[in-house]
């Protein structure tokens, strides 16, 4: 990935603004201090938390970002009042490291989808002959585990990109024989030709891109299924809501 690419990323873009920031409240703070006042360090991250919200809004990041940037240092803050061991945030680090790896640039976080979700999805496939289907972004594999039990003749992977969600999935199928196979990669380096069936649970960031690859790579007669997002690029051939979630899987076939 590029260096431009890189600064464009939203979870750079609010580091930056942190960064930005911090001069900025060091400056607030020598101000107020010259005018006699005496800011505390709650003080102090409040007008950190607003500065690096504000150039968020400059930025036009989304609004969870600024809320994001304004309550990192209240966090920060809070943390170092409980006095816990510095192992104890090396371990969370590489626990979160693992399990979100560069969700920082796919900008799609884990979140499993749900039976109901399986279920509709499942009954959208052909029915009449072999189906090589794959779930982009599998998560823990569970989907994938249970559309190979449903039917012997679906070919069913899955491809994950953060190491611990992938080895979950992958121990999974082989502690129960599965025939489900798990890539640990990213799909967008994966050839969609290859498939009749492609499902997404990503993020609405991720669906322009996803649909630019499926209309490039995807051969007729196949299908992509994309649980709750839509891509604005394109209408669907088929909306199937699901009442029991309040989401809706969307299809197009080509």
């Amino acid at each position: 990935m590029s260096a431009s690419r890189i600064l464009r990323l939203p979870a750079v873009q609010a580091l930056l603004c942190q960064a930005a920031a911090f001069p900025l409240t060091l400056l607030a703070v020598f101000l107020l201090a010259r005018a006699g006042a005496a800011p505390d360090y709650f003080a102090a991250a409040v007008a950190q938390g607003l500065f690096a919200a504000l150039l968020g809004a400059w930025r036009r990041l989304a609004r969870w970002w600024l809320a994001i940037g304004f309550l990192f240092p209240l966090a920060l803050l809070g943390a170092s009042q409980l006095a816990l061991p510095p192992w104890l945030f090396l371990a969370i680090f590489l626990f979160m490291l693992v399990l979100y790896w560069s969700t920082f640039r796919t900008q799609v976080p884990y979140y499993p989808s749900g039976k109901a979700a399986w279920d509709a999805m499942a009954a959208q496939l052909p029915q009449d002959r072999p189906v090589a289907f794959i779930d982009i972004g599998s998560g823990l594999g569970g989907l994938v585990l249970d559309l190979a039990r449903r039917r012997a003749d679906i070919a069913a992977t899955g491809i994950e990109l953060a190491p611990l969600p992938w080895l979950a999935s992958w121990l999974r199928a082989r502690l129960t024989n599965s025939r489900a196979r798990f890539l640990r990669g990213d799909y967008e380096r994966l050839d969609f030709a290859g498939y009749d069936a492609v499902f997404a649970y990503l993020s609405p960031a991720a669906m322009t891109a996803l649909w630019r690859k499926a209309n490039k790579e995807m051969r007729p007669g196949s299908m992509l299924m994309s649980y709750e997002f839509a891509i604005n690029d394109s209408t669907p051939t088929l909306s199937v809501y699901l009442p029991n979630t309040g989401r809706t899987l969307y299809i197009w076939h080509f």
